[in-house]
C-alpha cells in the first residue's frame, strides 16, 4: 500500500460563515465542496495547494473547544495537547513570501507570532538566525476557532541523517495525589 498523500485534513469550526471567510478571503483558499449534513451540520472543504484540502464540520450544538486539551492553548508557551487531539495545521509556503505573509495576517487583524521561527537541531529547537542547519523556517497564527497554523518553508531536502532519535516509549500515567 502507498498513500500519494493527504486528500484533506477534517476540523470542526464554531461558526462556518467566520472559517469561510476567513479561509478564503484572510488565506485566500478556494471554497470547493460544501455539503449539508443529514440531520444538521455542514462539512465544507477549501483547496490548500499540491491536490490538498482543508476541511471543517459545523453542528450548531458542537462541544465548546478546550485549549490546552483538544487545542494549542497558547504558542509558544504552552504547546502541548492530548492524546489523539489535532496540535496544528502546517501549509507549505515559499520561503521568500515568509515576511509577507506577516504584514498580510497582521494587516487583516490576525494574531500572529511576530517572527519567522528558524528551526533546528539545537538543544532549543531554533535559532535567532537563518543558518545551514535550519530546516524549515515557520509563521504562526490562529484562524477564528483557536486552531493553530502555520506557514512553513522548508529551506532544504530532508536526509537520512534528520531521522536519528529513537521513538519514546509510553509511561505509565502519574497517580493523582490524594487529598487530606
Amino acid at each position: 500500500m502507498r498513500t500519494l498523500g493527504i486528500n484533506h485534513l477534517a476540523l470542526v469550526c464554531r461558526d462556518m460563515e467566520e472559517t469561510v471567510k476567513f479561509y478564503t478571503e484572510v488565506l485566500q483558499m478556494p471554497l470547493v465542496k460544501t455539503i449539508e449534513l443529514p440531520g444538521g451540520g455542514q462539512h465544507f472543504f477549501f483547496d490548500c495547494g499540491g491536490g490538498n484540502m482543508v476541511a471543517f464540520f459545523w453542528w450548531a450544538d458542537a462541544p465548546e473547544a478546550a485549549p490546552g486539551v483538544a487545542s494549542v492553548e497558547h504558542f509558544p508557551s504552552k504547546p502541548m495537547t492530548a492524546h489523539g487531539s489535532m496540535n496544528h495545521v502546517a501549509f507549505t509556503v515559499d520561503e521568500a513570501e515568509l515576511e509577507a505573509s506577516i504584514e498580510r495576517l497582521k494587516g487583516l487583524g490576525v494574531p500572529v507570532l511576530p517572527m519567522v521561527v528558524n528551526h533546528d537541531d539545537s538543544p532549543q529547537g531554533v535559532a535567532a538566525k537563518m543558518h545551514p542547519g535550519v530546516f524549515v523556517r515557520s509563521v504562526y497564527f490562529t484562524d477564528p476557532n483557536g486552531i493553530m497554523l502555520e506557514f512553513a518553508a522548508f529551506t532544504r531536502e530532508m536526509r537520512p541523517d534528520d531521522v536519528r532519535h529513537a521513538p519514546a516509549k509510553a509511561v505509565a500515567p502519574k497517580p493523582e495525589l490524594q487529598k487530606a
